[in-house]
């Protein structure tokens, strides 16, 4: 039942933070900043230095907040999603579908999150159990591509990744979305050490995503 715990705190939150960085420091300053504005999934990337022990310390220090989910992200392979589990990470994202990270994180009970851009994908990876299907580039794309693919497939759960920001975020929500993840558009400030503009803007993000849940 662990997994599906994870699945409902990224869809009650409705936004993962995608956290890239050039140091594991910049990493775990960029999580915790997040974490304070209300964003309580956490999206580690491969492409940063020493991913897995960034992992393993954000596990650690949220040990006692059972609210916050770290997962990793930019995860190619079934190697990389098992070094990603035994790390400590709670959820597996991936740029696009791969059998053999399905088959491992479902081995796991790991939710696993591939990266997903036509309805053929879309349903190989239902097929292997995906309970959240990433709609990756979402800015290839745009919020009205959910409306056409919950047409034929109603009960597809959708977080779109790339091109999310604060001026469509709520209607990517509106649209049908479970969540959505966002990278650049929140941790750009990340570059110049400004984490407290990532806490802000991480506020922005939860109240916009509240409101067209709302609407």
């Amino acid at each position: 039942m662990n997994k599906y715990k994870i699945l409902s705190k990224i869809s009650d939150c409705g936004i993962v933070a995608v956290v890239r960085a050039n140091s594991k420091e910049e990493a775990i300053k960029t999580s915790e900043a997040c974490v304070d504005g209300g964003i309580i999934g956490i999206e580690v990337t491969f492409t940063v230095n020493s991913a897995d022990e960034v992992i393993k310390e954000l596990v650690s220090l949220y040990q006692g907040n059972t609210d916050v989910v770290i997962g990793a992200g930019t995860v190619l392979d079934a190697t990389t999603a098992r070094i990603a589990i035994l790390a400590g990470a709670q959820f597996v994202v991936s740029p696009c579908f791969d059998e053999d990270t399905a088959r491992i994180c479902n081995l796991y009970q790991i939710p696993y999150i591939p990266g997903c851009m036509t309805l053929t994908e879309i349903k190989q990876a239902l097929e292997f159990g995906v309970d959240i299907v990433k709609l990756f580039p979402g800015n290839a794309f745009g919020p009205d591509f959910v409306k056409a693919v919950k047409g034929p497939l109603p009960h597809v759960n959708i977080m779109p990744t790339g091109g999310v920001d604060l001026d469509n975020v709520g209607q990517w929500i509106k649209n049908g979305c479970v969540a959505v993840g966002v990278g650049g558009n929140l941790v750009a400030p990340a570059k110049t050490g400004e984490f407290e503009k990532i806490t802000e803007y991480a506020r922005e993000y939860v109240k916009k995503v509240q409101i067209a849940r709302e609407a």
